[in-house]
């Protein structure tokens, strides 16, 4: 039974700037819980989607107190319906910061759909936003925006003709695969090979050689961050040589560190955004805050939930205090967020654009190369 006790209480905080605002009379706290993958084979993603939570939670708008507790997930289904019935019981919270692994959402969601509560989640995986749950709220593009961007930049920008899927077996990976092979065919490609991959893999070097084998001219990957670096490694070692378009685990600051910068070149990942190759000010702000609390550098997974946790806040600020007064601000208003618009499509997707990035093999920050807006239609 010790596998099913998620680790709670990791973080409890009523920022200081709001007690004068309630000296003063303003409303109760709201409590919001944060309940993401921190260890595990998701826990550079998790603990990324868990920073940009923190850092929009420590700073709520005047007049809004919020108390928030983070839970560790893990990569269990049962851990995280255990840690979001325990966070309904005892902290009664408007909105939850939900994981990014896209089994425990689906696990999560009909929980959440009796109780009302809003999840509040960076998971790519589509299937979580098509079973009719009204409270799943997405602030990261679906596999339906993504997908499209990286099979687009494969064929149309490099000219990918002979591509081969590497997929990871988890609902993130077989979601992503079908949205790959779906463009891919509207594209009038085929790719040579598709090949599962469990994330407990440690050698990849069998699924590269087979790709090899097949003739292809490019990889694709749908890939967690470990198997991805593993994977663009060990292409390198075998000096494959082909174009990489990967997920969006490529993108993060933390992924690139487990590489040398001449280990990266060729490679390109699909997006929501990348904090550390933008210049707008705004977000060049939100990364200077994101260094200096949790000396680290954000990703698209960490701008994502911060501002889907922005949103939360803006909806308590004006004047949404219950999970369903929530559920409902979120679903009909648009927001505008450092990384985007956020705009609900009915069925609670809220991202739909992306961008590509690359790297030049000179460093670990990539260029964003090319964005892809409203990809499915939603403006």
């Amino acid at each position: 039974m010790r596998r099913l006790i998620p680790v709670l209480l990791l973080s409890l905080a009523v920022p200081a700037a709001a007690a004068p605002a309630l000296a003063a009379g303003a409303a109760e706290p709201v409590a919001v819980s944060v309940l993401v993958p921190i260890t595990g084979f998701l826990a550079l993603e998790g603990t990324a989607q868990r920073n940009g939570a923190v850092l929009a939670l420590d700073k709520p708008p005047a007049g809004v107190s919020v108390t928030y507790q983070v839970a560790d997930t893990a990569t269990s289904p049962e851990v995280a319906v255990t840690a979001l019935q325990r966070a309904l019981d005892r902290e009664q919270p408007v909105a939850v910061a939900a994981p990014i692994f896209g089994t425990q959402m689906l696990a999560m969601a009909p929980i959440a759909d009796r109780a009302g509560v809003p999840l509040v989640t960076v998971s790519g995986t589509a299937k979580i936003t098509e079973l009719g749950h009204d409270v799943v709220f997405r602030f990261f593009p679906t596999d339906a925006v993504v997908k499209v961007a990286q099979a687009r930049y494969a064929v149309q920008e490099l000219g990918m003709k002979k591509p081969a899927v590497l997929y990871q077996t988890t609902a993130y990976g077989q979601s992503g695969r079908e949205h790959l092979a779906r463009t891919l065919k509207q594209l009038g490609v085929e790719p040579v090979l598709e090949e599962a991959i469990d994330p407990g893999i440690k050698d990849l070097v069998p699924a590269l050689e087979r790709a090899r084998a097949a003739g292809a001219d490019g990889l694709l990957l749908q890939l967690h961050s470990g198997p991805t670096a593993l994977a663009v490694r060990q292409a390198h070692g075998l000096g494959l040589g082909l174009p990489v378009v990967a997920g969006s685990a490529m993108h993060q600051p933390t992924t690139a560190a487990l590489l040398e910068p001449d280990q990266l070149t060729g490679v390109c990942a699909e997006t929501a955004s990348s904090p550390v190759s933008e210049a707008d000010p705004r977000v060049a702000a939100f990364t200077n805050a994101y260094r200096e609390r949790f000396h680290s550098e954000p990703d698209a997974f960490a701008l994502g939930q911060y501002d889907g946790m922005r949103m939360v806040l803006a909806a308590v600020a004006d004047g949404a205090r219950s999970p369903q007064a929530v559920r409902d601000w979120l679903a009909g208003r648009r927001y505008q967020g450092l990384a985007m618009d956020y705009v609900s499509d009915g069925t609670g997707n809220m991202a739909h654009d992306a961008v590509i990035v690359c790297y030049d093999g000179t460093g670990r920050v990539p260029t964003i190369m090319k964005r892809y807006d409203a990809v499915d239609g939603v403006r």
